[in-house]
């Protein structure tokens, strides 16, 4: 089984100036509850279906499955999503021996960026960058499957 570990972040100042690649994400979900979100996402030039189970107690770990598919059926499958869409630019920034995924919001999230660094376990150390803000790890307002039915315009 796939696990998943990662921590959030709302993000307070330029990161833009140190990304090494941004990519546009479009997603949906076929099912948003907490036990089990089933998301399409087109991702530049590729589709993705994943499936994710519920979080830990703090958060930061779960499973995790995802498999890549065409555009078209990505598509196909975001015209049965639930109501509401995700729509980001993800940037990629190195950080030490990490990356943290920077992803700035539009439409009804406009305004909101959050940045989230993958670890090999819940209690890794990184280093942080300046830009850094208030951790937002077990925050389900931050989920994106809670962005699409309560986006950050409503907060």
């Amino acid at each position: 089984m796939a696990q998943e570990i990662e921590r959030k972040f709302l993000v307070t100042g330029d990161y833009k100036s140190v990304a090494a690649k941004q990519t546009r994400i479009t997603q949906g979900y076929l099912s948003s509850v907490p036990e089990r979100t089933v998301r399409v996402r087109v991702k530049g030039d590729k589709g993705f279906i994943t499936v994710k189970g519920i979080g830990s107690a703090s958060g930061a770990s779960r499973y995790e499955w995802e498999k890549e598919i065409s555009v078209t059926e990505a598509n196909e499958l975001m015209a049965i999503c639930e109501p509401g869409v995700i729509d980001k630019t993800r940037f990629l920034v190195a950080q030490g021996k990490h990356t943290f995924e920077v992803d700035e919001f539009y439409g009804d999230n406009d305004g909101l960026v959050v940045a989230e660094i993958e670890l090999s376990s819940e209690d890794e150390s990184f280093e942080k960058p300046s830009w850094l803000g208030q951790e937002v790890t077990g925050d389900s307002r931050y989920f994106n499957s809670m962005l699409m039915k309560n986006p950050f315009k409503n907060w």
